[in-house]
């Protein structure tokens, strides 16, 4: 069996968000432009940090998926590429964080 992937959940997101608005919740997210998903992405990454820090190690595999899969969708309303973040990610980590943040703080 393989492994599920972002790139799996971002084809499905894609696929998704070609149904109807009352067929899909994807195509319901997305029917409201960026700030549905934004709110959602934001409710689940709060509970995924209050699970962590109450050690609730189920609770945070599950909200962590919740984040994911809102992080996805608000993306493709914000019209941004997963590939493009993935891009971002390897550039970064080409480097130490540290060293990474300094340059970002450079004109």
């Amino acid at each position: 069996m393989t492994q599920f992937t972002l790139a799996d959940l971002d084809a499905l997101v894609a696929d998704r968000a070609k149904a109807p608005a009352d067929q899909s919740y994807t195509a319901k997210l997305l029917s409201g432009g960026p700030a549905k998903p934004a709110k959602k992405l934001g409710e689940e990454a709060v509970e995924a940090a209050i699970a962590a820090v109450q050690g609730d190690h189920d609770g945070l595999v599950g909200e962590a998926a919740d984040v994911l899969y809102h992080l996805v969708v608000l993306l493709r309303a914000g019209g941004v590429a997963l590939d493009e973040v993935m891009a971002e990610l390897e550039r970064r980590t080409a480097q130490s964080g540290i060293a990474e943040k300094a340059a970002r703080r450079q004109p």
